[in-house]
């Protein structure tokens, strides 16, 4: 038997002139965590929402196994939208085991699954909380219990990291890495691109609901023009490099300049270059950041 693969093709929708999805078409297989990444509008939640019946297509399918998406596998399907929908005034344990058992559990097996999801995600103490009483970090760790909580086989979560602090975003990413190793599909949308680059074996990135790049992190990242990082000590804007003939300065932080070079610039001319500004105290090629191919990709 092969890998479980979420299904997403043709994807198109309209919503008077604004087209949210035009033609949209990528895979995302089981086992893997897949970044979802675009700009602001340019689809994910609409994308998302179509996953799971909540939006109406002009045309398109999404299929998991092969088969056009049921009602019946869609139970088997967790959700963490952006906008949270947990009931504020219910007691945290109660609503998971509530929801729990709306996907088909025992009233034992959803109780037994919301004590073990809420002290793995460090929330344990709080089962008895209301959920308006709970921090937005606290909230977010409930949200993907929720999730989480009928052991589902795909997982698709917009922005689940967003206003959470470095603890909160290990605990969660090591929750989605694992989840995926068990064999979960694992659609996972974020502006954060640092922590997808971290989490993610492959990304999928739409603009005005197309797509406009995709393929594994170590693929993108060395694929492109080549990268050379260059430190000159005392030099904070990286003049030395500015106009330089095929160099273009991509970014420069905390004294280092990401340079973007085009075929046939001279490495050691730049070398050069640099120590007649000062002394080098760092010169390495490097990768494409996802932050990069993410730019390149909407250019």
């Amino acid at each position: 038997m092969g890998v479980s693969l979420l299904e997403l093709t043709g994807l198109t929708r309209r919503f008077g002139s604004v087209v949210a999805l035009d033609g949209l078409t990528f895979s995302v297989p089981a086992g893997e965590v897949v970044g979802f990444l675009g700009p602001n509008g340019a689809g994910k939640t609409t994308t998302m929402r179509a996953i799971f019946d909540l939006v109406d297509l002009d045309s398109g399918t999404v299929s998991w196994d092969g088969h056009p998406i049921t009602a019946a596998d869609r139970r088997r399907f967790g959700y963490m939208p952006e906008e949270r929908g947990l009931y504020p005034s219910m007691l945290v344990g109660e609503q998971l085991e509530y929801l729990g058992k709306l996907h088909g559990m025992s009233a034992a097996s959803a109780a037994a699954a919301a004590a073990q999801w809420l002290e793995r995600l460090g929330v344990g103490e709080r089962a008895t909380s209301r959920v308006d009483a709970l921090s937005h970090g606290n909230q977010q760790r409930v949200q993907l219990a929720a999730a989480l909580v009928h052991s589902p086989e795909v997982l698709v979560l917009d922005e689940p990291l967003a206003g959470l602090d470095p603890t909160a975003i290990d605990a969660i990413g090591q929750v989605l890495v694992d989840q995926a190793a068990a064999g979960c599909c694992v659609l996972l949308s974020s502006h954060q691109l640092d922590l997808v680059e971290d989490l993610c074996e492959a990304v999928t990135i739409i603009d005005h609901g197309r797509l406009v790049a995709s393929g594994r992190v170590d693929d993108l990242a060395a694929s492109g023009r080549r990268r050379l990082v260059v430190r000159v000590e005392g030099d904070r804007t990286a003049a030395w490099a500015s106009g330089r003939p095929g160099v273009t300065v991509s970014e420069v932080s905390g004294g280092a300049a990401r340079l973007v070079l085009d075929d046939g610039v001279d490495s050691q001319d730049l070398l050069r270059a640099a120590m007649a500004a000062g002394s080098v105290t760092e010169f390495a090629f490097g990768r494409r950041r996802l932050s990069e191919v993410f730019r390149e990709a909407l250019a």
